[in-house]
């Protein structure tokens, strides 16, 4: 256990607070758990490449944590009415893709190995964002209202752009063709 992993644990044991917050409308508490742990993403990423302390473990806790954090809230968000109903489903169906696409490749004896590309890492970032403008909108931020509707468009954009990129990297792993590099 690598100080990355803890950190990536405190977020996904965050998780469940964040949604209570929610449910009981809590939206202050819920902001300020979901900013921390929003923060807690990077700074896991950056200590593991910066100090050399990455692990098999974190390579796959990190991306469990991000979806069980961002699904959820997307999810909850959407039950109670506040993000539109549509980017529930394009963003729950592209972790779907995802995750199932890993599945079958591994079913079929032909794993595929989990690495997250640059659209991916824009559309987290807009997730978040978009997340955090919610969330502290109804927490009494009024002023950053006006910036939900430009990031829904943004995160639902890059939310099918990405389902895109992985969709077409999966095609080209099944037929065993080389992975496209990205640089970073």
């Amino acid at each position: 256990m690598t100080l990355p992993n803890f950190i990536t644990l405190a977020r996904l044991v965050s998780v469940p607070l964040i949604v209570w917050l929610i449910v009981i409308q809590n939206w202050t508490g819920a902001t300020v758990v979901f900013v921390l742990a929003g923060i807690s993403d990077g700074i896991d990423g950056l200590i593991a490449k910066r100090f050399g302390a990455s692990s098999d473990l974190g390579a796959y806790l990190d991306p469990i944590a991000d979806k069980a954090l961002l699904v959820s809230l997307f999810l909850v968000l959407g039950f109670q009415g506040v993000l539109p109903p549509w980017l529930i489903i394009l963003v729950v169906s592209r972790d779907i893709l995802i995750v199932g696409g890993v599945i079958l490749a591994w079913m079929l004896v032909n794993p595929i190995a989990m690495r997250p590309l640059w659209v991916s890492k824009f559309n987290t970032t807009a997730q978040i964002v978009l997340l955090a403008l919610v969330l502290a909108e109804h927490a009494g931020i009024k002023s950053l209202s006006i910036a939900i509707w430009p990031m829904i468009i943004t995160t639902a954009g890059l939310t099918v752009g990405s389902a895109g990129a992985y969709l077409a990297e999966w095609l080209r792993h099944m037929a065993g063709e080389e992975p496209q590099r990205e640089e970073g």
